[in-house]
């Protein structure tokens, strides 16, 4: 019998719903840890990365289990033809993995749920929807009983759904059928607006393969609903056939990281918030970067930016309980800073940056006015080495993609201490 292998990290949750879908199409699923001995994966057929939350979605959805070694075996195992699925948070870990085109220029960002200019939702969602194939579609491993007329209604669940890249990026897709699933209506006409594209994806993208065609990446969720089974029968039927080895990855080459100077706008506030307990999202980073062979401590501060007319409005805003909980966080004040040599603090920033208009949208409501206030957010990471110079490894670091995606984010250098800095 065809055997899939179940991609599972720590945080992965479908492996039940994901195990039924595989039996429904006639194969049998093998649960494989990604602690587990790399050589099993040599005697399976295929593999489904599965949905979840993987390593509690720290730093970004996706990223830390995208690094973990297993996906390199993964790779070279789709290089001999053998289909690769990723659901949901497993369609993260393909996107941040490389097996999808575009690598470092596609991304999966946080949701954007947008009515008539207003935010209605930036984090997790949780609901129906429909999807088809695209008019123009590669006929590959996971689509040979399906047409473009066929819709598909399934559940999708997720904070970081949305898929943005350049237009040239998604012009080459296009091109070559790679944008293969799409968010449309029960009629199957494509609209770009919510709730029928449920996260701003760009181009009501739902799912993009690769161009050999036996790797993709899919937000919704098809093992949920028997209505997303032919898709786990299309599996069968090219394993069945017999694999073909993979010689079509994509090898565009990569963008370099720029990291600009940071400078804090003129009249502006700067908050600096730390978890009163220990940061796990830090400390994951740091035992993922230390695996990799890169020395560092690290800690992540949440970075607010804040124009206002008055002290008073500053007041105000700190004690609104918008950018930070009292009971969990606190400001980070100067005073607790111990300068240290050999360190360096980036300052990341999403370009769209939702989370700063969702923040002064919610300070405007409960005003009922314009505030006039100007919001930026970001996160400060820190890495600080007590046996290497950091400076011969950051931009190392940065290339890993483990604070933030090319396309998706800016970097800056936060290049003073650590301190709510007041530059009025």
């Amino acid at each position: 019998m065809i055997r899939i292998g179940l991609i599972q990290f720590p945080g992965s949750n479908c492996e039940r719903e994901t195990a039924l879908a595989i039996k429904r199409a006639k194969m049998e699923p093998v649960e494989f840890l990604w602690n587990e001995p790399l050589h099993k994966l040599e005697t399976l057929d295929g593999y489904v990365l599965i949905g979840g939350f993987s390593y509690e979605d720290r730093s970004r959805a996706g990223i830390i289990a995208a690094l973990d070694p297993v996906l390199n075996d993964i790779k070279k195992q789709s290089l001999k033809g053998k289909p690769v699925l990723g659901i949901c948070n497993g369609a993260q870990i393909l996107v941040e993995s490389g097996m999808i085109p575009g690598y470092g220029e596609i991304a999966l960002t946080e949701n954007k749920r947008i009515q008539e200019g207003k935010i209605l939702g930036t984090g997790f969602y949780n609901s129906w929807v429909n999807m088809r194939l695209a008019d123009n579609y590669q006929h590959n491993a996971f689509t040979r009983f399906l047409d473009s007329k066929t819709i598909i209604h399934l559940p999708v669940a997720h904070a970081e759904g949305r898929f943005i890249m350049p237009e040239s990026i998604l012009q080459y897709l296009q091109e070559n059928g790679l944008c293969l699933f799409r968010y449309c209506d029960e009629q199957g006409q494509i609209i770009d607006h919510f709730p029928i594209n449920p996260n701003g994806s760009l181009h009501n993208i739902a799912a993009i393969s690769n161009e050999a065609g036996n790797v993709m990446a899919m937000m919704p969720h098809p093992e949920r609903t028997e209505n997303g089974d032919a898709i786990f029968h299309s599996m069968r039927e090219y394993i069945s056939e017999g694999s073909k080895p993979n010689t079509n990855y994509s090898t565009r080459p990569v963008p370099e990281i720029s990291i600009q100077a940071y400078q804090p706008q003129r009249g502006s506030k700067e908050y600096l918030i730390q978890l009163n307990i220990t940061d796990n999202e830090a400390l994951t980073v740091q035992k993922t970067l230390e695996k990799m062979g890169f020395p560092v401590k690290v800690r992540r501060f949440d970075h607010w930016e804040i124009i206002s007319e008055s002290a008073s409005q500053l007041e105000r805003v700190q004690s609104s309980g918008v950018l930070f909980c009292e009971r969990k966080e606190q400001i980070y004040k100067p005073a607790s800073y111990t300068e240290q040599n050999n360190s360096f603090s980036c300052l990341v920033r999403t370009k769209e940056d939702l989370i700063g208009q969702q923040a002064k949208q919610t300070l405007d409501a409960q005003h009922d006015t314009d505030t006039g206030l100007k919001i930026r957010h970001g996160v400060v990471w820190q890495f600080h080495s007590d046996t290497l110079p950091v400076s011969q490894f950051v931009k190392d670091i940065l290339s890993t993609n483990i604070l933030g995606n090319r396309y998706a984010h800016e970097y800056f250098n936060y290049d003073f201490p650590l301190s709510g800095r007041d530059t009025r």
